[in-house]
């Protein structure tokens, strides 16, 4: 037998929220923050068209896409770059800012990917610890050193739900080495209506040191598409283009992203859904002392502290009535948690109910 040599990696691989339950065909999948409402018609529309030709390759640019999002956002396409998904894009930025004995400093309970793809490249990942569940500006700038090269936080915070503010982002940018590159993932950006939240996207477009993360596959719901993309410098940008995979980003998956933009009616529906069930399971699991975070992105994080029941017990319960939530301990090692997705108005009144069932 020939011995084949290759790299081994200490990396707790990526466990996405569980989808299938034996003996259920029906599954209430509420364990992978995915869009509650699904896609815009303009997309299933657009998936029906029997014109479209898959035997070519896709623009390697996505220009077409790059300038509907400069249009839907107001900034520069040519500061654009494309991928699929955005953990394609923090794949690129690790594999273009990092090498062996860099560091890079994460809130402790952050999107795992960050951590993943950092130490693929042989960087060094420091964690900053998290104040109540919530990203801690003081604790990220302790755990600064002359070997840090970027800092990822995402805002709203996933597994948590929590958010800085306008005011802490910018205390974050001021405070840090300007050699230091923030990367700021907008990923659920869409859904915040706090008045006291600004999107990394509207605050450094004209800063060469922040780059920003953007998905479309949680409000405009293209989650199997796998489309997102990347904000930063020209440079930055240029760069990034060079180690790109060639026709990351297939064709179907750019011509629908370019349609979801344009569907501005669905997408107020969207985040007015979000709102409307988020404050309502909130304030219902209240009753039975299960506490989360203040409404801000699709999901709640919900803290079973205080209540009668563990999460565990939740969880299984749950599981047995065909619905899935997301557990905290696998990847996070958060205890007595579960992260709860926002789902369509039938699936929310059935998880309630259920609930109802489960916890009187």
């Amino acid at each position: 037998m020939i011995a084949l040599k290759f790299k081994k990696f200490n990396i707790e691989a990526y466990k996405p929220g569980k989808s299938r339950i034996k003996k259920f065909k029906n599954v209430i999948k509420l364990s992978a923050n995915e869009s509650a409402l699904g896609f815009s018609p303009k997309v299933k529309k657009l998936m029906l068209n029997k014109n479209l030709i898959s035997s070519k390759y896709p623009d390697g640019k996505a220009s077409n896409l790059r300038k509907a999002i400069s249009k839907t956002y107001k900034c520069n396409s040519e500061k654009i770059i494309c991928g699929a998904g955005s953990d394609e894009v923090i794949q690129m930025i690790c594999q273009l800012f990092l090498s062996p004995k860099d560091e890079v400093v994460l809130p402790e309970y952050s999107f795992l990917m960050y951590r993943i793809y950092s130490k693929i490249v042989g960087a060094k990942v420091v964690f900053a610890k998290e104040i109540d569940f919530k990203i801690s500006i003081d604790e990220i700038l302790k755990k600064i050193s002359k070997k840090t090269k970027i800092v990822f936080i995402a805002n709203p915070n996933n597994p948590t739900g929590t958010y800085l503010t306008k005011k802490e982002v910018l205390k974050l940018r001021k405070k840090l080495n300007k050699n230091i590159l923030l990367v700021i993932d907008d990923a659920y950006s869409e859904y915040m209506k706090n008045s006291d939240y600004a999107s990394g996207l509207n605050l450094f477009k004209n800063n060469d040191n922040v780059f920003i993360l953007r998905t479309f596959s949680k409000i405009f719901g293209l989650a199997a598409l796998r489309v997102g993309w990347g904000y930063g410098s020209k440079k930055i940008i240029k760069a990034l283009n060079m180690i790109k995979p060639p026709f990351n980003v297939n064709q179907i998956a750019q011509l629908a992203a370019v349609e979801s933009l344009k569907d501005k009616k669905f997408i107020k529906k969207s985040i007015n859904h979000n709102l409307f069930y988020a404050k309502k399971i909130k304030k219902f699991l209240e009753n039975y002392s299960i506490f989360s975070n203040t409404v801000s992105a699709n999901f709640l994080m919900l803290d079973f502290e205080k209540s009668n029941y563990s999460a565990s017990f939740f969880y299984q319960k749950l599981k047995q009535k065909g619905i899935i939530l997301r557990s905290t301990e696998n990847g996070y090692h958060i205890k007595n948690k579960l992260r709860l997705t926002i789902g369509s108005s039938k699936e929310n009144l059935k998880f309630m109910n259920v609930v109802k069932g489960i916890l009187n």
